[in-house]
């Protein structure tokens, strides 16, 4: 009497590994989807670094921030919807089509002592995907 030996994975252990492959996929791609969304998000701080340089010498020029009708370059792409100067400070818009999300990120001029301009940024919209310099 031979012994037949067994060839080949059970049923049960192979709806074992695709669960655990279902398991791993479920919470790598939410993950991954905000990654992508925040590295997206980078460019609405670089798309602001014109108008805060322009705002910036009004400041060191005239010692204080301009008014709503100052006008700073608009520096749209398929990230960026619009950079406005409104209400002292500068808000940049993402465009929902090229981030995958609502992405509105406000930068606020103050003076310094040495008569300089410190930008402090801050999310008005989708927080979550804030990039890390401006957290």
């Amino acid at each position: 009497m031979q012994k037949k030996m067994q060839q080949g994975f059970t049923l049960i252990e192979l709806m074992i590994v695709i669960a655990i492959i279902g398991i791993l996929a479920a919470v790598a791609l939410p993950a991954y989807q905000d990654y992508t969304i925040r590295a997206k998000a980078s460019e609405l701080i670089l798309a602001s670094s014109s108008a805060k340089q322009s705002v910036s010498e009004y400041v060191i020029v005239n010692g204080t921030v301009p008014n709503d009708s100052f006008s700073v370059q608009d520096n749209t792409s398929t990230m960026v919807d619009s950079v406005v100067w409104s209400s002292g400070a500068i808000t940049i818009t993402g465009s929902f089509t090229g981030l995958g999300a609502t992405v509105v990120i406000t930068m606020t001029p103050s003076l310094t002592a040495s008569g300089g301009v410190e930008w402090v940024c801050s999310p008005t919209s989708g927080t979550r995907f804030m990039p890390s310099s401006c957290q």
